[in-house]
Formats: structure tokens, sequence, C-alpha cells
């Protein structure tokens, strides 16, 4: 990938990952990017292999999101890590890695707390449908309200009970108790009907990980 991809690549992702995140994006075969931030920092360089171990490694050649803590690396620290395959005219070209010093803690209560145009609503998990990335928010529909959350959808999908809510898309979180229908489509791997009749996309990346939960 030349510089130009890279930076359009960091541009159309960064967007989705925790600003305390420190950032790596790799081709199939080597680091070609890379920010630490203020949490942690691997000392990656571009031009270093993507060792067979990594996160990375694990999100290129089995073509799916992926997020684990690592104990003993290579790099000297343990840390937890999101990667994410980068599809170019279908094919897997790279991955995008957001790395954290630890996992951070599943929400306790069982809320989300969404900003209307004049108030803050608490809205039981139970209730809610689908969250959708958009314009560099995070807007969030439930059975009873629509608004907004201050967390992007990456740092949610870390913190929301996995029994529960599931990425779907880059852009989408979905409810798995909210889904009322699932269709073919020619422009992603499926489409999902929500229980409020909204139609999510599940896009290639996700499409493995969809099929094995929801058993077909």
């Amino acid at each position: 990938m030349d510089k130009s991809t890279v930076h359009q690549i960091f541009r159309s992702f960064y967007q989705l990952f925790p600003n305390s995140s420190s950032i790596a994006i790799a081709d199939l075969n080597q680091f070609i990017y890379y920010q630490p931030s203020l949490d942690i920092d691997l000392k990656i360089k571009p031009g270093d292999p993507v060792h067979p171990k990594t996160v990375t490694y694990k999100a290129i050649h089995e073509k799916r999101r992926v997020k684990e803590y690592k104990g003993n690396t290579n790099y000297g620290v343990g840390y937890y890590a999101i990667a994410h395959p980068i599809i170019h005219d279908k094919k897997i070209v790279g991955a995008m890695t957001a790395i954290f010093p630890q996992e951070p803690e599943v929400l306790t209560i069982p809320y989300l707390t969404l900003k209307t145009s004049d108030r803050w609503i608490p809205i039981n998990f139970n209730e809610i449908i689908f969250m959708e990335a958009q314009n560099r928010k995070t807007y969030v529909t439930s059975k009873l309200q629509k608004g907004t959350h201050r967390y992007n959808l990456t740092e949610l999908e870390i913190i929301l009970p996995k029994n529960m809510f599931i990425r779907c898309h880059r852009s989408y979180i979905i409810n798995l108790n909210q889904i009322k229908e699932i269709h073919p489509d020619s422009h992603s791997t499926f489409i999902l009907i929500m229980s409020n009749d909204s139609r999510v996309p599940v896009s290639q990346s996700y499409a493995k990980q969809m099929r094995k939960i929801l058993g077909f």
C-alpha cells in the first residue's frame, strides 16, 4: 500500500477506534504505519514483520475481526487489541489494529444513557435495537427512544455484554434479541431485519462470526 492509501484507510477507520488506543496498520506481511498513545506504546516501527502470534496476523489470515488479550508477548508488555481486516476490491490487503494497555471492564449496570435534544435518558439494554456510527457520532435506536451516546462503536463493543450485542458491520452494532429476519443481499453478505423493520447490513468481515452465532 502506498502512502495515500494508508492515509485514506486511517481516515476511514480511525474515527471508529477509541482515542486512548495505539493504532497500527499492516499490509499482508509488515506494519506500514504506527501511532502510539499515551497509555501504551509497543514500539512498532514501519517495516516490522507481522508475527504469527499477533492479533493483526490472525485478522488477516482468518479474514475476520479479532479481539484478544496478549500476556507474554514479543513486545515485552501485555496488551489488549482489536484488529480489523482491510478489504479492497473484495480482497484482504492488510489490517488495522487498536491496542490498549488492558481489557476494559464490561458495564455492570444494564443501561446506556442516551442524549436527546434536551435531556439524557437511561435505556435498558433489552430495549436497544441497534447502534450506528454516522458523521462521527454514535446513534442509538431503541424501542422507546432515539439518541446519541458519547462512546464510539468500538468502545461500546468492548464494554457491552457479548451475549447480547454484536458488531455486524463497521458502522453497526445490533442487539441479537431484536433480529426479526435474515435476508440475502447482493451488496453485503446478508441483511438483518430488526424488530422495528430497520434494515442493517452484515459486511463480509463479520459474516462468518454472525453465521456461527445465529446457527445458519
